[in-house]
């Protein structure tokens, strides 16, 4: 069996130096030709973030808000693996992978991790503890970079169900939104015999052509939403699924490219009444730039849609699933939907608040969703 390894990061001076100077150097576009959104990030707001990153960022307290909780790296199928660990003070805590997507990071757990693990000293119940696991997916922040093509969704769930395995859960529950939700699904597909469930904050389905002729106004408004995201919203899937290499070379160069490319996703998919930092810290929003930048992962993320967005197993589903479904979330299934695909669902939840990025911006209910399905399976 593979070591695991501890892993700390650690930004010397010379990577900082650089960033920094990069950030003087920027080399900025003319400004839009609107006065909102609809073209990307705005040119002043980019100029406000790159100063604040440049000049005001707080980067020794952002290293160790990374390094917060314990890291560590093993090989996984010839591939480095970059995870959290957090084991719970509680003897019957349940364990729990919990998995990122693009544009996320770890930096989307941070918050919840301490609730999740220790419930006791955040006001909970010591009986939903979890002791938490929470890795970087394969060529994103500080897991190694593929070298060959095949590291999509399904091989990734592998890897997750052998990590859980190398740490010593024979029985364990799983957690994802967005490639998230693809890969803890594929876990629960393939791994039936060792996951207990799934919970999920973006589950995907195929909608059921035979419930169109009579839509709920829930499945009416997701409809239309997701056609208008279908029209205005998938430039980055097409270019990451297409062509990852050709963009990596602007991500690689500049951090404010970087920042750029991610940071309008968090205007777009964020419950944010019309601005990111509405619903998520102008911190976090740069902690989660920082990783991509340090792992230089602009192309190697954005491979993951060239790796899966034709391959993809979607599968019937029948281990216990829970989903929780936020009013800003990019896909927004029924549970008549869902039911196609996953057919054992045992919670179904429809939030008033949040968006996308469910447990940075809404921490407290993505840990009360989260306590309440895995009661049903522990």
């Amino acid at each position: 069996m593979p070591p695991v390894r501890p892993f700390t990061v650690q930004i010397s001076d010379t990577t900082l130096t650089d960033l920094r100077e990069r950030l003087a150097r920027t080399r900025w576009p003319n400004e839009e030709t609107v006065d909102d959104w609809s073209q990307g990030l705005p040119l002043a707001y980019a100029k406000e973030l790159c100063h604040y990153w440049e000049h005001d960022y707080d980067f020794a307290a952002a290293e160790a808000r990374l390094n917060a909780f314990p890291q560590f790296l093993t090989e996984i199928d010839g591939l480095d693996i970059h995870f959290l660990h957090v084991r719970s003070p509680e003897p019957n805590a349940f364990p729990l992978i919990i998995t990122h997507g693009w544009p996320g990071s770890i930096v989307e757990f941070l918050d919840v991790i301490g609730p999740l693990t220790d419930p006791a000293a955040h006001g909970g119940d010591p009986a939903d503890a979890f002791h938490v696991v929470c890795p970087s997916l394969p060529g994103y922040g500080f897991s190694a970079k593929p070298q060959q093509t095949g590291w999509g969704v399904d091989r990734i769930g592998r890897a997750w169900a052998t990590l859980m395995a190398q740490l010593g859960y024979d029985r364990y529950g799983a957690q994802g939104g967005d490639w998230g939700s693809m890969v803890t699904s594929s876990i629960g597909r393939q791994d039936a015999d060792h996951v207990a469930g799934i919970h999920l904050n973006m589950p995907v389905a195929r909608h059921d052509p035979a419930t169109f002729e009579e839509l709920t106004p829930f499945e009416q408004a997701s409809l239309e939403a997701l056609a208008t995201h279908q029209k205005v919203g998938t430039g980055y899937s097409k270019q990451q699924m297409t062509r990852p290499q050709t963009l990596g070379y602007g991500l690689a160069d500049s951090p404010m490219g970087q920042a750029a490319w991610i940071i309008e996703k968090f205007h777009e998919w964020t419950d944010c009444d019309g601005h990111p930092e509405n619903a998520v810290s102008r911190d976090h929003l740069l902690d989660n730039a920082l990783v991509y930048w340090l792992g230089d992962s602009g192309a190697s993320s954005a491979r993951l849609y060239w790796e899966s967005f034709a391959g993809s197993n979607m599968g019937e589903i029948s281990v216990p699933m829970g989903a929780s479904i936020f009013p800003k979330e990019i896909i927004r299934l029924s549970q008549r939907w869902a039911s196609q695909r996953y057919t054992n669902i045992l919670s179904w939840n429809e939030l008033p608040k949040g968006g996308h990025f469910a447990a940075l911006e809404q921490p407290e209910t993505f840990v009360a969703e989260v306590r309440g399905f895995f009661r049903l399976v522990r």
